[in-house]
C-alpha cells in the first residue's frame, strides 16, 4: 500500500492484487504493508493522520479478511 498519496484504494482492490500475487506466490508467503512509512512524505505533500490512520485500519482489514 503506497504511503506516497492520499488516495485509500478498496479493500476489494487490495483483495484483488493479493489474489495475482497468490497465483504466483503462496497466499501464506504474501503479507501486506505499508510502502516504505510516512515520514518520506514531509518533504512533499504531507498527508493527514487520520488518512494515515484510515490507510492502517484497510490495511488491517484487508489482513484479515485474506489471512484472518
Amino acid at each position: 500500500m503506497t504511503t506516497k498519496s492520499p488516495e485509500l484504494k478498496s479493500a476489494d482492490a487490495r483483495k484483488a492484487r493479493i489474489d495475482e500475487a497468490a497465483k504466483l506466490i503462496p497466499i501464506e508467503q504474501l503479507a501486506i504493508s505499508p510502502q516504505c512509512g510516512f515520514a518520506s512524505g514531509k518533504s512533499g505533500g504531507q498527508m493527514s493522520i487520520e488518512k494515515q490512520e484510515r490507510k492502517f485500519v484497510r490495511i488491517a482489514e484487508v489482513a484479515e479478511d485474506v489471512w484472518g
